[in-house]
């Protein structure tokens, strides 16, 4: 994807749940829409020196159906034959014109500019030359925003990896059910769907406006074009329907914006956009879309980045933390108020009141999706909650009251992988009493496949032991021990999935702190009779949680070797 928007689309700990009139109409609105004319849609295809993609693309517009009336084709100026394929499709396909920009604009904005003035249509849409439409994705936009007579309608986006082919929804709580919008403010979980592509737009209101992309070299443009659509207030139609395929190719020679996060120029070029969608709602008087906006910052943009930074250099942590604290400075107390206790805000709350990078490993944890805080539980003087000893100005008291399904609870993990019975060892912490309120009793455990997450294995159900009270006292942990049939897994990457269940009905679904030592385990070869051999890696993920990599036989070692090989190579 092209201009990418923001990265991974990881789901949130609790969906928001409908505000009062959220809903206008729902799923009865698909069913009484008029049925859609043909001819009303134009697609913006944008790309630049992407001729190994474009074609496809270009062809997914097409193959909509009639009620595509233009495709416009807007090349950036490529080196690589792009433009001339273009034009040699449109020799054979009358819908399809290719503009050529005289220069590159080095952004995605200026050509998606072009293609808004040259559009004859009475809707638009945009796609990028590296992803797809899916079928029938035109005809579900188009009929809900006949229908509803509304100025926008969105879709589920979808990214999928590539080569693996796994798909990962994007935003999904926001497109469940066909649902009416008098106004974006109904719903403020849209401002976390910063995509401009899986949405179709009626053109004169694009105009009318004034709504464009920001120009030339501006990355993040997605971020700031979809402010200036939801400031003017658009009566918007949703669908559960799949509009878009995001292609995520992390192995490309020139990596996607969002994806190119090693240097500190990305993380500054994401801050000024979503300032200036704070700017942009805050002006329009949409106050509450505003706050969500910044809210959405901490929940979803700090929270990815501190993933990542113990990943990066010193010079680049040092850069980013100054960043980002002068970034914060512009928050209010309303800023802080809304959700104290939300992740985010506690990241936020460290980097403000600490002069240089700190604590990155348990920053990572609580960066997670679910959040984990781990040890220590530190407290103040006055006995309240505060992240450690030496910041007791980050107060956590928040934890004491949320909800048990929220709560950032800690699992420790650590797989021991043997010939016989590899068992996989687990620890709950307790958290400021919280955890032994609620009673915890077992834990489900099963292991997810990578390439599809739909795809589990060794699902089985054990019971929680507390440890490390002595009489009355409450326990400092509960432990389980649970047995892994690795040969059932089978080769490839496993995620392991934990939910935690309560006594008072409740459960928590987790995933579990990685103890590996340095953050890598080595690998082990164990004898299998199914198998030959099997070669075991548990490992931790770039946010700390336990996976587990299986290469079986003696061809999939070999493989393994290989790749390491040349890794060492480069």
């Amino acid at each position: 994807m092209r201009p990418d928007p923001h990265s991974t689309p990881a789901a949130p700990d609790a969906p928001d749940a409908p505000a009062a009139g959220d809903i206008a109409d729902t799923a009865d609105a698909a069913g009484d829409a008029e049925q859609a004319r043909p001819a009303q849609v134009a697609v913006v295809v944008i790309g630049y020196n992407d001729a190994a993609h474009v074609g496809d693309a270009v062809r997914s517009a097409l193959g909509q159906g009639p009620a595509v009336a233009e495709v416009v084709a807007v090349d950036d100026r490529s080196s690589d034959g792009s433009a001339e394929l273009l034009e040699r499709l449109a020799a054979e396909e009358p819908r399809l014109r290719v503009l050529r920009r005289t220069e590159n604009s080095g952004g995605c904005g200026s050509p998606r500019n072009d293609g808004i003035d040259a559009v004859t249509a009475p809707y638009v849409m945009f796609l990028d030359s590296d992803d797809v439409l899916p079928p029938g994705a035109v005809d579900a936009l188009l009929t809900a925003a006949t229908g509803a007579r509304a100025e926008v309608a969105a879709g589920l986006c979808v990214r999928r990896e590539l080569p693996s082919g796994r798909e990962t929804p994007w935003q999904a709580p926001l497109y469940t059910a066909h649902t009416v919008l008098a106004r974006p403010a109904q719903r403020l979980r849209l401002v976390h769907d910063t995509l401009c592509v899986n949405k179709l737009y009626r053109t004169d209101f694009l105009r009318e406006h004034g709504i464009r992309f920001p120009e030339g070299r501006f990355h993040y443009e997605d971020i700031v074009f979809t402010s200036r659509v939801l400031a003017t207030g658009p009566r918007m139609a949703l669908v559960p329907d799949r509009v878009y395929v995001w292609h995520v190719r992390r192995s490309a020679e020139r990596l996607s914006i969002s994806l190119d996060r090693e240097h500190i120029g990305n993380w500054q070029a994401r801050t000024e956009a979503c300032a200036l969608a704070y700017e942009t709602l805050l002006g329009a008087g949409q106050k509450e879309l505003a706050r969500a906006a910044r809210a959405k910052f901490l929940d979803h943009d700090v929270r990815m980045y501190v993933r990542e930074l113990g990943l990066r250099s010193a010079d680049y942590r040092r850069a980013w933390w100054t960043h980002t604290q002068e970034y914060l400075a512009r928050y209010d107390a309303a800023d802080w108020e809304l959700n104290p206790g939300a992740p985010g805000r506690v990241l936020a709350r460290v980097i403000l009141e600490s002069p240089e990078p700190r604590d990155l490993p348990r920053l990572r944890e609580l960066a997670a999706r679910p959040a984990r805080l781990l040890p220590p539980y530190a407290r103040d003087a006055d006995g309240a909650p505060v992240w450690s000893a030496d910041l007791p100005q980050v107060g956590l008291t928040p934890f004491l009251t949320c909800p048990t399904e929220v709560l950032p609870i800690a699992v420790d993990a650590q797989l021991r992988p043997r010939a016989r019975g590899s068992r996989l060892h687990l620890r709950l912490h307790e958290l400021y009493g919280r955890v032994a309120e609620a009673g915890p009793r077992e834990v489900d455990v099963v292991w997810t496949a990578r390439e599809d997450e739909k795809h589990a294995r060794g699902r089985t159900t054990v019971p929680l032991t507390p440890s490390g009270a002595s009489g009355n006292a409450q326990p400092e942990s509960w432990t389980a021990a649970v047995p892994v049939d690795l040969a059932a897994l089978g080769a490839g990457t496993w995620d392991l999935r934990l939910t935690v269940r309560f006594a008072d009905g409740t459960q928590r679904e987790v995933t579990a702190h990685a103890l590996t030592g340095a953050g890598r385990l080595s690998r082990r070869a164990v004898p299998s009779p199914r198998h030959g051999v099997l070669l075991v890696q548990p490992y931790a993920t770039h946010s700390g949680a336990l996976a587990l990599r299986l290469a079986s036989g003696v061809g999939g070692a070999v493989r393994v070797a290989r790749r390491r090989l040349k890794r060492l190579l480069r």
